[in-house]
């Protein structure tokens, strides 16, 4: 399996060992992987955890922020740096199940030239009502506004070929959007039901202030971007 998993973390000392090791359960077997961290500036003790799981984890890599840029900008910084052709993307809370990932993989490699993106889909969310209740408002109006058919635009389980995120335009809170910006390049995007599990350690780093309303200003920004992007038809003459 040709495959880098990227997952962004700020303050997540207690998540990022299990979640480690859960991966390494899961593709130790499978082939030639790296797992890329990207330490988006955490001021907790998660550089101590990543450097010490270095020792038992051999294909970790680990990236760091000086300072707090984002989950997008983490993304992008892992992105950057993979050394395989396909990548895979979760979050570091362990809510995301990494035993989704090989299906979502399966279901990219098994598809159409054109799907260039395969989104997980958390339809039974293990979240408190208040989060449940902001991600669905954020998501009705991002679906209204940019119609991009994804009843879970935000969630982090994702995979996508590397190629296909470097052609996409980069901005802060990118990572909310991506299928609509990968239809904003022609490519087609496929939603696969995922499990979501409930956080068992550290906190929530969204609430309402930075999910809902900060969503309903970038979906404004990408429904610019949609309606000043063409998409030209071109031949060539023989």
């Amino acid at each position: 399996m040709d495959l880098t998993i990227i997952i962004p973390v700020f303050n997540e000392v207690e998540s990022i060992t299990p979640l480690l090791d859960e991966i390494a359960a899961q593709f130790d077997a499978t082939g030639a992987y790296e797992v890329i961290v990207v330490d988006d500036g955490s001021i907790d003790g998660t550089p101590a955890v990543l450097q010490a799981a270095r020792q038992s984890h051999p294909q970790l890599r680990v990236l760091r922020h000086r300072e707090r840029y984002g989950q997008s900008m983490a993304l992008v910084s892992g992105v950057l740096a993979a050394r395989m052709s396909w990548v895979a993307t979760l979050d570091g809370d362990g809510q995301n199940d990494p035993a989704d990932i090989p299906r979502l993989y399966r279901v990219m490699d098994e598809t159409a030239d054109d799907v260039q993106l395969v989104s997980g889909y958390r339809k039974q969310r293990n979240d408190g009502w208040l989060k449940r209740l902001s991600s669905r408002a954020a998501n009705t109006v991002r679906a209204a506004l940019l119609g991009d058919n994804m009843p879970d635009s935000a969630c982090g389980l994702r995979i996508f070929a590397r190629s296909t995120f470097l052609g996409l335009p980069r901005f802060d809170h990118m990572h909310r959007f991506l299928p609509a910006l990968v239809q904003l390049q022609g490519g087609k995007v496929l939603c696969v039901e995922v499990n979501h599990r409930r956080r068992r350690r550290g906190q929530s780093k969204y609430g309402i202030h930075n999910r809902l309303w900060a969503g309903i200003v970038d979906t404004l920004g990408v429904l610019w971007l949609q309606r000043r992007s063409k998409q030209p038809v071109v031949s060539e003459i023989e």
